[in-house]
């Protein structure tokens, strides 16, 4: 079932894309990950160009959050202040990342540059989350207990001037820290295509110090509106939105989405975790691959 991606300007086979949304909501669901930073170079490795598989992944994390946004905003586990300084953080991030966005593509190296981020931050978080789960699975076969964590602001965040009280999080911090927190997801958001939710969780726990129950349904909060920018930042500016292509990601987010969450209520979470991380450096390693091999096709004609 072929289907032309006027954006992208070639066609696919829809229900090959489908799949690919399955996949990543399949992910989202069994690990509680947004997805969105295997959705880019998954798509790169199907043949969509690097610029529109980052915009519209963007678009497709938009309309995956919105259904979690509204439910943690019913159980009551949203910080809405501390949403509201990381969504104006990832505005401006946003709008910095469009400068390099059209510097990078005025070079002609987009497409390189998206690949060496995504090498070096898949690879990064790959081995962090490799490490964590070894620590977890030797500790559940040896049948001790891992330290566990104080909940704490980083130094560096308490040292910051002119202190807010953020209730629901539990804190009393510079609203600088979040601020500039957003901002820096906001411009990988804008260059990859990424919610940034498995770079904002772990800040939040441990840079901030908020507390576990408000994490997630605030940062969902933040990836909702500023996926929501960078899109509209996309359509007006680098025009690399493909809406076609975000709704056939979206048609098999949900659906994996379902199916991962009850996967996940049957495995125990050390092997998810090994499982995650295993799957993140192999996508990383392929990414490495793809940057150092020279291409079929060396040169490419853009019709402006």
């Amino acid at each position: 079932m072929d289907l032309y991606l006027p954006v992208a300007n070639l066609s696919v086979n829809a229900l090959v894309i489908i799949a690919l949304g399955g996949v990543v909501g399949l992910l989202s669901g069994m690990f509680g990950v947004g997805g969105g930073f295997l959705t880019t170079p998954l798509l790169i490795f199907y043949g969509i160009p690097p610029t529109v598989a980052a915009a519209s992944a963007a678009s497709q994390v938009t309309g995956a959050s919105v259904s979690g946004v509204f439910t943690h905003m019913a159980r009551g586990t949203v910080d809405v202040r501390m949403g509201a300084v990381l969504t104006a953080g990832g505005v401006v991030g946003a709008v910095i990342g469009v400068f390099l966005f059209r510097l990078f593509q005025a070079l002609g190296q987009i497409d390189t540059m998206i690949g060496i981020l995504y090498v070096l931050m898949l690879g990064g978080i790959g081995m962090l989350m490799a490490k964590e789960s070894i620590q977890a699975l030797v500790a559940l076969k040896t049948g001790k207990r891992l330290a566990a964590r104080k909940r704490r602001h980083h130094p560096l965040v308490a040292a910051l001037p002119m202190r807010w009280r953020f209730y629901r999080s539990g804190l009393y911090i510079s609203p600088l820290a979040p601020l500039l927190l957003g901002m820096a997801t906001g411009i990988l958001t804008m260059l990859l295509g990424v919610g940034g939710g498995f770079i904002l969780v772990p800040a939040m726990l441990y840079l901030l110090g908020m507390t576990t129950q408000s994490v997630v349904g605030t940062s969902l909060f933040q990836i909702l509106f500023v996926t929501m920018a960078t899109t509209m930042m996309h359509a007006l500016t680098t025009k690399a939105v493909d809406l076609v292509l975000a709704m056939l990601l979206l048609i098999g987010s949900v659906t994996g989405a379902q199916i991962g969450t009850r996967i996940s209520m049957t495995v125990r979470p050390e092997y998810l975790r090994i499982l995650l991380a295993a799957i993140v450096l192999l996508v990383a390693a392929r990414m490495a691959l793809g940057l150092g091999f020279r291409p079929d096709e060396i040169y490419t004609v853009e019709v402006r």
